[in-house]
């Protein structure tokens, strides 16, 4: 389990990063969806800092050739669990996190609006880390208890909320396992 602080929207275990590719949610708006993602920088690479710094828009394009096709991408997430299972903060909570782009959850489009974005760094087809798991249960279980709007909230993979477009976090993501490693699992 992490701590969490209401005042700042932010968890204090994480190391914190502040993303600019954020800003408030619309009026009315309270996260009451979690989205997992899948990210790896270069594609199927990690380590590194390249998610730190594309989502902080420092990455150099010429540093990898992968990296002048998404130049001028402005991306974020609240959060990323890294495979040594370490966890970045990017975003307050209280804040939109520009992850989810194009999206759809239930009739409710935009789900920037309404949603906290965790990613995962892996690739669709690589398995992820056990620590990942655990990382990512304890951090799910610590927003459901600490944060009300998202008490009973759907936990999604992008590629449900923009089917088509996004395949993330993969095939490879094991859906029970993290079920079973949260306090109230979810269909």
């Amino acid at each position: 389990m992490y701590s969490f602080d209401p005042d700042t929207g932010r968890v204090p275990e994480a190391r914190r990063l502040d993303s600019p590719n954020c800003d408030a949610r619309p009026g009315g708006c309270t996260a009451d969806l979690i989205v997992v993602h899948g990210i790896s920088l270069p594609p199927n690479e990690f380590g590194g800092d390249w998610i730190d710094r594309l989502f902080t828009n420092t990455l150099d394009h010429d540093a990898h050739p992968y990296f002048h096709e998404i130049a001028g991408l402005q991306v974020s997430a609240h959060f990323l669990i890294r495979r040594d299972g370490e966890l970045v903060q990017f975003v307050p909570t209280m804040q939109r996190a520009w992850h989810a782009g194009q999206s759809d959850h239930c009739g409710r489009e935009c789900c920037n609006d309404f949603s906290i974005g965790i990613e995962l760094e892996g690739a669709d087809l690589v398995p992820y880390e056990e620590v990942q798991y655990r990382n990512l249960a304890a951090l799910i279980d610590t927003l459901r208890r600490e944060v009300s709007s998202l008490a009973d909230a759907d936990i999604v993979g992008h590629s449900d909320i923009a089917p088509g477009r996004k395949t993330d976090p993969g095939p490879a993501f094991d859906w029970p396992r993290l079920r079973g490693l949260l306090e109230r699992p979810t269909s």
